[in-house]
């Protein structure tokens, strides 16, 4: 290099061409296009093993790998949603990094003093992948056949009636909100999970419950529970024969939601490739019909859209959080 430049300080013209040239070169070595996203694996991390989290991310892990051409690995992070959602909000925003999660990223700093993560700023989001509604479900020996008749008994029977599910579950707070708006004073009995508390609907040890759809689906053709409305705001396609609480409750919605993120920061560019093969993986034939068949609806959104629906929900569902006084422990 150093005979380079010495032999440029002494030609006069052609030194200043040969100086030009150089710098040419150098400018277009830096500029040159970088490798094409992605190049490598993926991972997409999200809860434990076995339940919805895990499902929605496996299925669309699978179809990703074919669609972007790179393997698309899933990899559970078992107990707090901290765990998982701190790894993803320290990890390069490459978009090699990301988490499928439900509500409780958004909603549990509402129901902890401390969570070391801000929803709306350590995140990019890139979609709102699917949603499902909760069903309202009653043990049969409950003198109910819909939303109305239940209110009607809950406001005559004050106290009396109880409703179970695991401690800031989305179950929990659907019950919640159900008591808010309806003004009846039902008891929540806390369980370790939604299996339990089911049980003891079907046995009768509890009146009533808010379970995800996926949970009881199998349970609605056997007499031994019945459903009388989806936790939807509109009627579900899923479940075309129940109405929606919110045609007896104005205003009523909450419904299981399953999000994608990446690292704040993130590339615009790598958020919307990402969103585009997403969105055309969970709406495709074969995997649409894989999440219907378990009580779960393709949704699909743009990177605004789950930023509203966050928003809405904290706004909404954190007053409910608030007010009810749920605070979950270090599990969730």
């Amino acid at each position: 290099m150093k005979d380079i430049n010495s032999r440029t300080l002494t030609v006069e013209v052609g030194g200043r061409l040969v100086a030009f040239a150089i710098a040419l070169i150098a400018t277009g070595a830096s500029a040159a296009p970088s490798e094409s996203f992605p190049s490598r694996p993926i991972r997409i991390v999200t809860a434990q093993a076995g339940g919805g989290n895990d499902f929605a991310a496996r299925l669309i892990a699978h179809g990703l790998t074919t669609s972007l051409g790179r393997p698309v690995i899933v990899e559970n992070r078992g107990g707090s949603v901290v765990l998982a959602a701190e790894l993803i909000a320290k990890s390069p925003p490459d978009g090699y990094t990301l988490l499928l999660y439900g509500n409780n990223l958004w909603l549990l700093p509402f129901m902890r003093e401390v969570v070391r993560y801000d929803p709306l700023k350590d995140f990019a989001p890139i979609t709102l992948a699917v949603n499902s509604p909760n069903l309202l479900v009653v043990n049969p020996s409950l003198p109910v056949k819909s939303t109305k008749e239940l209110i009607a008994l809950a406001k005559a029977k004050q106290g009396e009636l109880n409703f179970g599910g695991a401690t800031g579950g989305v179950a929990h707070i659907a019950g919640e909100l159900f008591k808010e708006l309806a003004g009846v004073k039902i008891v929540f009995v806390p369980y370790k999970g939604g299996g339990p508390a089911l049980n003891d609907v079907i046995a009768g040890q509890l009146q009533l419950m808010f379970p995800t759809a996926g949970a009881v689906a199998q349970h609605l053709n056997t007499g031994r529970i019945k459903a009388l409305a989806v936790t939807s705001a509109k009627p579900s396609t899923l479940f075309p024969d129940l109405p929606p609480i919110a045609a007896s409750l104005p205003g009523y919605e909450s419904v299981s939601q399953f999000a994608i993120f990446g690292p704040a920061k993130m590339p615009a560019s790598h958020v919307e490739l990402l969103n585009q093969h997403i969105v055309r993986v969970v709406n495709s034939a074969e995997v649409k019909a894989k999440f219907q068949n378990v009580g779960i609806e393709p949704v699909g959104s743009s990177p605004q859209g789950l930023t509203t629906t966050i928003k809405a929900e904290m706004a909404t569902l954190g007053k409910v959080i608030r007010n009810a006084g749920i605070r979950a422990d270090a599990a969730h």
